[in-house]
Parts: C-alpha cells; structure tokens; sequence
C-alpha cells in the first residue's frame, strides 16, 4: 500500500494541514470536536477523514499556539462539548498558511500536467 493510502484507499491528509483545514474549519463560527471532521469530510466530499487521534492533539496544539481557544458549552444534542474559535493570531495563520498552500499546490499540479510556470525568458531549452 503507498505510504500516503489508508487501508480504505482514501489519501492521508498531507501532513501540515491538518492545522490548516481546522483553522478553515472553524473561521466562520465556533465548532466542537466531532463537528469539525464532519465539516472537513462534508466539505472534501468524504475524501479528508479526520480521525480523534489525530484531531484532539491538534487542536490542542493550536490552543497552546492561542491560534484557537477552547469554552465548553451544550452540543446540537444537548451534551456537553468543548467549543472551539479560531483568534485574530489564527486567522492571521490561517490566511498565511492558505496562501502557501495555494502557491505550492498549484505548482504541483502544474508539474504533474506538464506545465512550466517560469516565465518564458528564465526557461532552459533541453540539449537532444
């Protein structure tokens, strides 16, 4: 099995962005655990399956960072749940952070269709 498969052939979220879809996950209003992995697997369309072992120490890291702080309060079914919120340092992070990894996907994607995204004068034309 590739390094980067789980047993189901789903990939492994690429590691460094668990942070990144957290912070994204919960920019727009507080979530509590388990509604964060929901939100990253509905937004992905179930490909990013965030799982607790890897979540909670992340999330955890990101409140001794104070990217995020962490407040209990009632779940939508009543239960108690820890809530978290993204801060002005997080979401400075978060935009930083999404910024990079725009730059670096999309220069892997341009390697993987062939493309060359250096401009036209800095290209090396290959000896034959």
């Amino acid at each position: 099995m590739p390094r980067n498969q789980t047993s189901d052939d789903r990939p492994e979220i690429p590691p460094g962005t668990l942070d990144l879809l957290i912070l994204r996950s919960i920019s727009g209003e507080p979530l509590h655990g388990y509604a964060i992995a929901r939100w990253i697997k509905e937004r992905s369309d179930a490909t990013l399956l965030v799982e607790e072992g890897s979540l909670y120490p992340a999330l955890h890291r990101l409140v001794r960072l104070k990217h995020v702080t962490a407040e209990w309060g009632a779940s939508e079914n009543n239960r108690k749940a820890r809530f978290y919120r993204i801060t002005p340092a997080g979401r400075k992070r978060l935009a930083s952070d999404a910024d990079l990894w725009k730059r670096v996907s999309s220069a892997v994607t341009a390697v993987l269709d062939g493309r060359d995204l250096r401009p036209a004068a800095g290209r090396v034309a290959w000896a034959r």
